[in-house]
């Protein structure tokens, strides 16, 4: 295999459950971009909350990119050209936005340097954690970098293009109330589980491998040249996508039978162990 570019989601598969960046898996992605082979980081967080991680793994020096927002906008790390943007209209987000008053979740949106909810103190979730509630909205904004600022009607006040609107919730209540949340726009926008406390719009058509599709191929990188990592259902597209298809050891079941390989999980230095046997 001509291996030209290694696309990787970030939780659960790049950084372990300690939300880290063990010493192995950096040091053989840094070695693969030292070979000449690009590295592309593919979240579903936002530009902000993957910026670390391009640091950790020097991916300026390499002409790295990152693909955020669940494939809605792709950046060069190295020039810091904006590759790809395909945000939702004003008016679909306006529209899905007041829809979700009816339904018991928290929707999240972002612009520049903020996180807008409408309660900053209403993240709390029981998610089955030894240690108690959850904060869900503390965890993203530090995640993501962002300030917190409350906005009593989030539909009313977005006047400006989204990339994606994060809903949390709880994984029972998502799961029983997720195809009543997308109903209304289904044949226009994008929804899609990211993990079970997370269900995200964005733009029709929009995911990773739509993403790469769009700026890897004008560069020469074709299918057959991309090794690609992932454990979640938004990550589905990408191991369909690319010439070899990782899935985590701690995948889920659905991109397991997917992939073309299985490696060990994201504690085990699942990424280093298999490019170990593929490059």
């Amino acid at each position: 295999m001509d291996v030209k570019a290694i696309v990787l989601d970030i939780d659960g598969t790049l950084l372990n459950d300690e939300k880290k960046l063990t010493t192995l898996t950096k040091e053989a992605l840094i070695n693969a971009q030292k070979n000449g082979i690009k590295v592309i980081l593919a979240s579903g967080r936002p530009t902000p909350g993957m910026l670390k991680y391009v640091e950790e793994l020097e991916m300026a020096k390499y002409n790295g990119m990152i693909v955020s927002y669940n494939g809605a906008h792709v950046l060069d790390v190295s020039t810091q050209k904006e590759l790809f943007s395909q945000p939702l209209s004003i008016e679909s987000s306006k529209n899905i936005l007041e829809h979700l008053k009816q339904f018991d979740v928290k929707p999240m949106i972002a612009k520049d340097e903020y996180m807008y909810v409408n309660d900053v103190f209403d993240g709390m979730l029981d998610l089955g954690d030894p240690d108690g509630l959850f904060n869900i909205i503390k965890y993203e904004s530090r995640g993501g970098n962002f300030q917190l600022c409350e906005k009593e009607d989030l539909a009313a006040f977005v006047d400006f293009p989204l990339h994606k609107i994060l809903v949390a919730g709880q994984p029972d209540y998502l799961q029983e109330n997720w195809q009543a949340i997308l109903a209304p726009f289904e044949q226009s926008v994008s929804g899609m589980f990211s993990a079970p406390v997370y269900f995200e719009f964005t733009d029709k058509g929009i995911d990773k491998a739509n993403a790469l599709e769009q700026t890897l191929k004008p560069l020469g990188i074709h299918e057959e040249h991309i090794i690609s990592f992932g454990d979640g259902h938004n990550d589905l597209s990408l191991i369909n996508y690319a010439g070899m298809g990782v899935a985590m050891g701690n995948a889920v079941d659905d991109l397991k039978k997917a992939a073309d390989k299985i490696t060990s999980s994201n504690n085990e230095d699942g990424i280093a162990k298999a490019l170990a046997e593929l490059l």
